[in-house]
């Protein structure tokens, strides 16, 4: 998404040589960019001090990581239940 809005941006910059408005688009798009387009978590992670990565994988906060977390255990849980014959088949291969 990002290398769309990068791209657009630069479109808009070269229209501007004909069109001057068209640099003030750009500058917008870019803005927009800049404020919302990135990987919130890492605004909110390097203004509270903390190193973030731009792979994006990683949480916000460990409150968000454990949520995801639990969330993730119940449907493993659920598939289980619902499913004995193919967790049990999935157990069996792991142990291979």
């Amino acid at each position: 998404m990002g290398t769309i809005l990068i791209s657009g941006t630069v479109v808009l910059a070269l229209l501007g040589f004909g069109n001057h408005v068209w640099w003030l688009a750009a500058a917008g798009v870019f803005f927009l960019y800049m404020q919302y387009g990135r990987d919130g978590s890492a605004s909110r992670s390097s203004s509270s001090g903390g190193s973030s990565s731009s792979s994006g994988s990683m949480p916000a906060t460990y409150q968000a990581y454990r949520k995801r977390r639990d969330m993730q255990a119940k449907w493993e849980r659920r598939y289980r239940r619902e499913r004995p014959l193919e967790s049990r088949r999935q157990e069996r291969e792991k142990g291979k």
